[in-house]
């Protein structure tokens, strides 16, 4: 398997949870007479959620990997300069 095939799994699945929804919603709201089921705003709200907290998490947990790598490089050079 590839090295990114876990993010391109997650991304995916929060897509077709993102697309399912929407669609569901559309076709709720025209196939009813313009209304739309508690079920079905239930449904979107939760494909809402699981779809932010997939792409909040990564962009937090990388963001947060990028700040730890950054102290460790500059404690390195202070380490390095200090030497020389």
């Amino acid at each position: 398997m590839r090295k990114n095939t876990k993010e391109w799994l997650q991304y995916g699945s929060a897509l077709g949870m993102l697309a399912s929804g929407v669609l569901l919603a559309f076709l709720c709201f025209f196939l009813n007479n313009y209304n739309v089921n508690d079920t079905v705003l239930w449904y979107v709200a939760q494909c809402l959620v699981y779809a932010g907290s997939v792409f909040g998490v990564t962009v937090y947990i990388s963001t947060k990997f990028g700040d730890v790598r950054n102290v460790i490089n500059d404690k390195m050079k202070e380490d390095k300069d200090e030497k020389d």
